[in-house]
């Protein structure tokens, strides 16, 4: 926690230059709240955190579980994301670092839904939230190998290649943790939410019989793991097969003498039907904190002679019985798009109604209404009784998966969209940011299960970083509606009111132009010179995936001789100044993954180069380079294979614990799978030794000590 919160970190902007980063203090409250509770006071079930309950209104039938969790409460924007990240990194190293741990390596991250999905795909695939963020610390930082330590495999769904030993993450909707027949979602079902929003994603292609594998089955036959549940709002009651199916993988581990060794839910809302909190709920950030430290953005609401103007009309026709909350909305957008556009920012209108039927309606309403919004609305909502009203003849699942897509990217400038008019409720998961204006065209009731910060959480996120200039959202609608998100006052949020409409100013922000239309300026005498500096370097992009080691012309250098005392040292030294950067000590019987080696040299790359990204492009080509194209003289199987080379073999890792086909060589050299050695003549071994052919090694063999390490001084040499 030291690394994360009191050391200092600089990370490079879009720009090139290099800023402070700092965790927000909800996100280290949650952190420490519940490493404290776990690692220093050894929370362990429901009892143990009852201790804690200053109240004395907790019971312990208030508590369904009988493993530990901790309930996260933090407010839409203010970083879930990160909180989980940092606690699977703590989860991980507490296991592999400290004697007789009860956390785990292996790690169920759970999501409700495909919008959700999606996010934290993105956050997660290729582990770069691990490494773009300051969250490993450098090797070497009080005495650990940190960053080539944390071996984590990656899982989505049920793409589930090989379980290894040292920590894998399954992501993944809730229901591919089911066991037993479950319906999935369809096109053909009267009411699309489900396949929008419910708990199911993709069908899986795989069979029965190919190497994929069932999640739900997987996840229950590991002995060690912490499950991680996003959104979690969506598992209050016992009842439902979201919560059944973690008490089903706790009673499974009972079973081999193991338990569940942690869960931790994060969401915005921990509140049962009856608004009653959560009692697992340990930390606890409100919207009305994260709004006065302007983590979010600030809801402005029209006053009380702006809603006066506000008239509905008598009309069947929708958008005319609305005609006067489109316009306002309308006229709130403008003045926010031509404020955010001179930032290099686009501001998007979110419209709500109250029926698929009038989805469309109110998009060609907003084209006709403001001529900007010409092919600029994204119409996205369910059907009902049957039909799908996007489009006359209805869309197929390529059409609706672009829809998804298409509202996932509203805020990049590429998009063409600039609105958004919606029947669905979008309670979590959309997650842009540059939603400004908010309008209301229908009623929210208790049976819907929403609350008013699920609603106005989809335009509370910031659009601007690196400042506390306040931002915000303006929200607006029917008096049902706007009845509804002012209930959210009961919480402690404070409300401003502000003069809506034409003629009314936006007096957040000050935006200074040239005026370069007044003829009276003479702009050249007015021109302020400013020194421009240059840098002592400068760098030229270019795409990482064109490099071509084979093509690089390097002078290979010969192998470097070590005796076996020599091999059991590994120094790492940075490239350009040759300075010790680590150093591992291996025992006697210790083996050295190629994985850290590669590694450490492709951050050495991309440290020296100045790139914030791209370490899941460099690191292949610096596997190959390693591999095929450094060392000269290279033996017939290329020496170094066994660092840098992937088996094509798909089993799992269990595959060669079998019985039937358990390797014929000394336990404390297995080679893990996937992994393929080749020990060449090089080194006194006559023959390429690969496990899956079934070849023994002797034991007696006088370079035996050098199995595991010989090659890889001379990798780092």
């Amino acid at each position: 926690m030291n690394w994360w919160f009191e050391t200092e970190h600089l990370v490079e902007d879009a720009d090139g230059t290099r800023s402070p980063f700092r965790y927000y203090f909800a996100q280290r409250e949650a952190v420490e709240s519940v490493i404290w509770l776990h690692a220093v006071r050894k929370v362990r079930d429901k009892h143990d955190l009852m201790r804690f309950d200053a109240s004395g209104a907790v019971s312990a039938s208030m508590f369904d579980e009988d493993w530990p969790r901790y309930m996260v409460k933090m407010a839409t924007g203010a970083g879930k994301t990160k909180v989980i990240s940092l606690l699977v990194a703590w989860s991980f190293f507490h296991k592999l670092y400290e004697p007789d741990s009860e956390l785990a390596r292996n790690f169920l991250l759970i999501a409700p839904n495909i919008i959700v999905l999606d996010r934290l795909r993105h956050d997660f695939e290729g582990l770069r939230t691990f490494f773009n963020d300051p969250i490993l610390p450098d090797n070497g930082y009080e005495g650990r190998n940190w960053r080539d330590d944390f071996q984590l495999t990656l899982h989505i769904q049920d793409d589930v290649r090989v379980v290894r030993d040292t920590g894998n993450i399954f992501l993944t909707n809730i229901h591919r943790v089911y066991l037993g027949d479950m319906r999935e979602p369809s096109l053909e079902d009267d009411d699309l939410r489900d396949y929008f929003l419910a708990p199911f994603g993709p069908k899986p292609v795989g069979k029965a019989t190919d190497s994929r594998a069932d999640l739900g089955e997987i996840v229950r036959e590991i002995d060690e793991l912490a499950v991680f549940n996003d959104e979690a709002h969506h598992i209050h009651d016992p009842r439902m097969a979201w919560f059944k199916s973690i008490q089903d993988i706790h009673h499974r581990m009972l079973q081999k003498d193991t338990r569940l060794a942690l869960q931790v839910d994060v969401t915005a809302t921990p509140k049962h039907n009856n608004g009653a909190i959560f009692v697992q709920t340990v930390s606890d950030y409100p919207l009305v904190e994260a709004i006065h430290q302007n983590v979010v953005k600030h809801p402005i609401l029209p006053d009380a002679a702006s809603r006066a103007r506000l008239q509905e009309q008598k009309s069947a026709l929708f958008t005319e019985r609305y005609a006067d909350y489109l316009q306002l909305g309308v006229e709130e957008w403008r003045k926010s798009y031509k404020e955010h556009e001179a930032l290099g920012k686009k501001a998007v209108l979110f419209v709500m109604v109250d029926d698929t039927r009038n989805c469309d309606e109110v998009g060609e309403h907003l084209q006709k209404l403001a001529p900007e919004l010409q092919d600029a609305v994204l119409v996205i909502h369910t059907k009902n009784n049957g039909e799908i009203s996007e489009a006359a003849s209805g869309k197929n699942k390529e059409e609706l998966e672009l829809l998804r897509k298409q509202a996932n990217e509203i805020d990049s400038l590429t998009s063409p969209y600039k609105a958004i008019v919606s029947v669905m409720m979008l309670k979590e998961g959309w997650d842009v940011r540059n939603v400004t204006t908010i309008v209301g065209l229908r009623a929210y009731v208790a049976v819907a299960n929403i609350l008013p910060e699920q609603t106005l959480g989809r335009g509370l996120r910031r659009m601007y970083f690196g400042t506390d200039i306040p931002e915000t959202v303006s929200v607006m609608g029917t008096p049902a509606f706007m009845e509804f998100v002012e209930s959210i006052q009961s919480e402690g949020v404070q409300l401003e009111y502000r003069p809506m409409g034409s003629g009314a100013g936006r007096p957040d922000s000050l935006v200074v132009e040239v005026d370069s239309q007044n003829k009276d300026k003479n702009l050249g005498e007015l021109d302020i010179a400013i020194p421009r500096l240059t840098r002592r370097f400068n760098r030229e992009y270019k795409n990482l995936d064109t490099l071509d080691p084979a093509s690089f012309g390097n002078p290979r250098i010969p192998l470097k001789p070590f005796t076996p005392e020599e091999t059991r040292e590994i120094v790492f030294k940075t490239m350009l100044d040759a300075e010790v950067h680590h150093t591992i000590q291996l025992d006697s019987g210790g083996s050295m993954d190629h994985r850290p080696v590669v590694g450490f040299f492709a951050r050495q790359l991309l440290k020296e180069l100045r790139l914030v990204g791209g370490y899941d492009v460099l690191y292949p080509k610096v596997r190959e380079f390693m591999a095929r194209h450094l060392f000269t003289g290279a033996p017939r199987t290329s020496t170094i294979r066994w660092c840098c080379a992937i088996s094509p073999n798909p089993k799992p890792a269990r595959y060669y614990s079998t019985p039937s086909r358990k390797p014929s060589m000394p336990s404390r050299y297995k080679v893990q799978a996937p992994l393929v050695l080749r020990i060449t003549s090089a080194y006194g071994i006559p023959d390429p030794f690969v496990p899956r052919t079934g070849r023994t090694w002797r034991p007696g063999n006088p370079s035996s000590a050098r199995l595991s390490v010989s090659l890889m001084p001379a990798v780092s040499s």
